[in-house]
């Protein structure tokens, strides 16, 4: 059965028309988004939440070390695999500890990060619409 919820059809859309520096933004934008649920229910220690959200942070993070291209990418995805196992092992420690400084760490980076990977992304699609060429840019993260 067709989903049939717009929002849903929306964001289905969004993601399948999407350049790859786009969807590695959108994937920072999800992991940066469960950290943050995390960290708020930290205080009132439903940590059932906590644990739920920075398992998904994780999990986008894996997603994002999955999607390098360690053969063409050279010392930057080298240096980004370094950066996503970094994020992961903290994450491991903050989710057991509960420890929202952890978090906040990881938190900062990510989002530094997500910010780089906008410009990029911007940049690629100004590149191919001045150059008319596909979806694809003129960097690869493919695996």
């Amino acid at each position: 059965m067709p989903n049939k919820n717009p929002y849903n059809q929306y964001k289905q859309t969004q993601i399948t028309t999407a350049n790859q520096g786009k969807l590695i933004v959108m994937l920072y934008d999800g992991a940066i988004k469960f950290l943050n649920i995390a960290i708020e229910n930290m205080d009132p220690k439903t940590y059932d939440v906590v644990n739920n959200n920075i398992i998904k942070a994780q999990d986008i993070i894996t997603e994002l070390l999955l999607s390098l291209n360690m053969e063409e990418g050279g010392e930057i995805s080298q240096n980004l695999f370094n950066l996503y196992m970094y994020f992961k092992r903290e994450l491991l420690e903050a989710n057991i500890k509960k420890d929202p400084e952890i978090v906040n760490h990881v938190l900062k980076m990510l989002k530094e990060l997500r910010d780089a990977w906008d410009q990029i992304s911007a940049t690629e699609t100004r590149s191919d619409k001045n150059m008319n060429i596909g979806s694809k840019g003129s960097f690869s993260i493919e695996g």
